[in-house]
């Protein structure tokens, strides 16, 4: 989903959610950038934060479960998922089957969890496309993966009761 700055509902808070930011920061000021939009779409949402860092793209899905499970069995589970990180196409196909799979694992994680996800792990040809996409000024991916999932969050709290 698209965020639509024009909706009222998509800045409307929510009271009590909890959301899990799993960062890689292997490019770091790309990193800081997705991290600073995200953060302020989810303050803004006046939601609880929890946020992890791991080294790379491929292993925000894995993290992602590792902590869903902790905080669901200390009763205090996640209402959604915010991924960020950042693949850039190199030499080798490294680049496809990063890009691929972490997607494709998160994709499988909300949809066996019912989990709202906001993929916010840019995948682009150059680090100039993915300081733009990422700039906060330009095209604020972070914000957008953030504002994704609270809508997702928004859905599924309005289809539950």
């Amino acid at each position: 989903m698209a965020y639509n700055p024009q909706h009222p509902a998509e800045e409307a808070p929510i009271p009590g959610a909890r959301i899990l930011v799993v960062e890689a920061p292997y490019y770091e000021a790309i990193a800081v950038e997705l991290r600073a939009g995200a953060m302020a779409r989810l303050k803004a949402a006046g939601v609880e934060v929890e946020h992890i860092q791991v080294l790379g793209a491929l292993e925000i899905p894995v993290a992602a479960a590792i902590a869903l499970d902790a905080a669901a069995k200390a009763g205090k589970p996640f209402d959604g998922l915010v991924a960020l990180g950042c693949v850039i196409r190199g030499e080798t196909s490294h680049y496809d089957i990063v890009a691929g799979e972490s997607a494709r694992a998160l994709m499988d994680l909300g949809v066996a969890r019912k989990l709202p996800v906001g993929n916010g792990i840019l995948t682009v040809d150059t680090e100039a496309q993915a300081k733009k996409r990422a700039s906060r000024a330009e095209g604020d991916k972070g914000g957008v993966a953030a504002a994704a999932t609270l809508a997702l969050v928004r859905l599924a709290r309005a289809k539950a009761g």
